[in-house]
């Protein structure tokens, strides 16, 4: 039986009589990445931080792990140590070095002691690349660097289920790839993800499932060849034929 690491069950969002997510199912299977498609507003980043726990949901059930944390009585903060997420916008502490933005929710919110926690640090910073640059503020740092730095900071807490809602979109074109390349091995070494992209090209080799979203509803969900390449639903063609337009399909 497939381990399901995240199941949601008829999720609803409502910001006031706008309903945002109108009761969405989703399954992550461990090890699996499941990718989240569709315009701008389709709900992808709002159901992300809705399986984090950033937003009440109004109706449905999130499961980690089969435990419903979305249960008002259950202990949110331990699910979402549980967790880790990465947002467009680095997010990173500007007062702080790169090894100690990594190195900080691992000492304060796990316990962990300072010296594991600072060599935990530096071995995800050389895992992605910037093993030279510990002592680096994030000012003097690349957005493609200050983001493998908030993926390397993801990874310091070990989660179960890693986030990622468009982690790319606020970089250059020429920094994408570096990022990209990260989630990747990522993948290839069994990390359980569900991520937000409007790079095609790359959900499509990385992903297990697709998933397009379309007015806060899942349209269509699927193998990436089916969803990216022969998709059922009208409303699936025209958006990626507006990608493909925008050259993003890769």
């Amino acid at each position: 039986m497939t381990n399901q690491v995240l199941e949601v069950r008829g999720l609803v969002k409502r910001y006031g009589a706008t309903t945002v997510l109108g009761g969405i199912d989703l399954t992550v299977a461990e090890h699996q990445v499941v990718t989240l498609i569709g315009s701008s507003g389709s709900g992808k980043s709002t159901l992300l931080r809705c399986v984090d726990l950033l937003e009440e949901i109004d109706d449905g059930r999130i499961f980690l792990d089969g435990t419903d944390v979305s249960d008002p009585r259950a202990d949110a903060a331990a699910a979402q140590r549980r967790m880790a997420i990465v947002f467009q916008a680095f997010n990173l502490f500007p007062h702080l070095t790169a090894l100690q933005n990594i190195a900080l929710a691992p000492r304060v919110v796990h316990g962990v002691p300072a010296g594991e926690a600072d060599e935990r640090a530096r071995e995800l910073l050389r895992r992605v690349g910037l093993e030279g640059f510990a002592g680096a503020h994030p000012d003097r740092l690349s957005g493609g660097q200050q983001q493998r730095v908030a993926i390397a900071r993801a990874l310091a807490v070990r989660p179960r289920l890693l986030l990622l809602d468009e982690i790319t979109s606020a970089l250059d074109p020429e920094l994408v790839g570096e990022v990209l390349q990260i989630v990747r091995e990522l993948a290839d070494g069994g990390m359980t993800i569900l991520m937000a992209t409007h790079e095609m090209g790359f959900a499509r080799t990385v992903s297990d499932r697709v998933c397009f979203l379309d007015g806060g509803r899942v349209l269509e969900a699927g193998p990436p060849d089916q969803v990216l390449g022969k998709p059922v639903q009208e409303r699936t063609r025209q958006f990626l034929a507006r990608v493909i337009a925008a050259g993003r399909l890769g």
